[in-house]
């Protein structure tokens, strides 16, 4: 005669008659989850049921086994992907399979109690899925972080050589357009080429983040990265900045089939700026012809030798003379301007600046020693700031090449 049923026997009817409801119970679980979390309308029903019957099964094997799986034995990685490709957060992922395991739980505790399993195993199963709910949440949480600062990554790659092409010329039609789509910059409209550098000690990621708020205002448009010690980008105006410790060239209005040539006007903006040691955002209306003192060191050089370098020879009063024809030109070639913003007598000012025609052969009334003498003075400026001759200074485009 055949002997009692062994002590799994029950258990493996239970087992079965879970499985048999595996369909049902998954139709009620979607449209359930479709209800409460709506993120989860992006899921193709079909990758659900899929991802449904994988935890049913792994579900079955803890109420066979009763024994918890390891969480490096949870391979979640490729939902993961998915759920951070189609946005949905964390938190919903999780919502989702809680339910999930909760729906199995409840369908486990009905079969079980209805064929009359042994009250201590129904607890002890039970309590292996509370179990297998919480070790595979932490998993979920783990690998779901990790995707998403992988699709981050990747995002950041993918739009940092967007913005190098853009910027550099070398995109087709087809890429520009298929960017602009993608980053939300709309091709009716020019945008301004913008390199900026931290004036303080504020980091280049942090940088971007300010700026990207910045050249957003007021519906702005605005698409910014750090590529190669710099943040570099294009908006639509010029940022406000208030007290972003940040110097930036912005170059002029362009379409974004030729932004390229705005880039190219906002690296030589940048050098300059950085020459003159400012703070600020500046454009081409800003710094005017004092771009042309950094980025032409021979004609500067040229023009300290014919205007500031006899006034050597006068020792401490050639200094004073420099600084009486400074002040000059300041005020508008108004001597009396110049004598008081000097604090000395207006005769003082016009003895130093007849000392300066004799110094020099030059005439201060001729337009060309106007322009001369403010260029030569601009680069003596930024010689005595950097301490290094006009001529040691050279533009450098991000990338490491010099600029045309």
């Amino acid at each position: 005669m055949p002997g009692p049923p062994g002590p799994t026997e029950p258990l493996e009817r239970v087992i079965a008659a879970m499985a048999a409801q595996r369909s049902n119970v998954g139709g009620r679980l979607h449209a359930d989850l479709t209800e409460h979390i709506p993120s989860y309308r992006t899921v193709p029903r079909e990758l659900l049921d899929q991802i449904w019957q994988r935890h049913f099964q792994r579900a079955l094997a803890v109420v066979r086994e009763g024994r918890v799986p390891a969480p490096e034995d949870f391979d979640e990685a490729d939902v993961a992907r998915d759920r951070v490709t189609r946005g949905v957060p964390l938190s919903d992922g999780l919502r989702a399979f809680r339910r999930a395991l909760s729906a199995i739980r409840d369908l486990f505790i009905a079969e079980a109690t209805e064929r009359g399993l042994d009250p201590g195993v129904i607890v002890d199963r039970t309590t292996c899925l509370w179990e297998l709910a919480d070790v595979a949440s932490v998993r979920i949480a783990t690998v779901h972080r990790q995707a998403e600062v992988a699709s981050a990554l990747f995002d950041a790659r993918r739009r940092a050589g967007f913005l190098r092409g853009l910027l550099h010329g070398t995109l087709s039609a087809t890429e520009i357009h298929s960017g602009a789509a993608i980053y939300g910059l709309d091709l009716s409209r020019p945008y301004r080429a913008i390199r900026a550098v931290p004036y303080g000690k504020a980091g280049l990621d942090a940088l971007e983040r300010s700026l990207q708020v910045h050249g957003r205002g007021q519906g702005r448009g605005a698409l910014l990265t750090v590529v190669d010690e710099a943040v570099a980008g294009v908006v639509e105006a010029k940022p406000e900045i208030g007290d972003l410790e940040v110097t930036a060239g912005l170059g002029p209005p362009a379409d974004l089939a030729v932004v390229h040539n705005s880039f190219r006007a906002a690296g030589r903006l940048l050098e300059a700026a950085r020459a003159y040691g400012l703070r600020g955002v500046y454009d081409l209306s800003d710094l005017s012809w004092r771009v042309a003192v950094v980025a032409e060191p021979e004609l500067a050089e040229l023009l300290i030798e014919r205007h500031l370098r006899p006034l050597e020879a006068e020792g401490a009063f050639g200094a004073l003379i420099e600084e009486s024809v400074r002040g000059y030109l300041e005020s508008g070639r108004n001597v009396r301007e110049a004598a008081r913003g000097a604090h000395v007598h207006v005769n003082t000012v016009r003895y130093r600046l007849r000392r300066y025609e004799e110094l020099t052969g030059t005439g201060l009334d001729a337009p060309d020693t106007a322009v001369e003498l403010s260029w030569a003075l601009a680069a003596r400026e930024l010689e005595r700031s950097r301490g290094t001759s006009v001529t040691e200074y050279r533009v450098v485009s991000i990338g490491g090449e010099a600029d045309d």
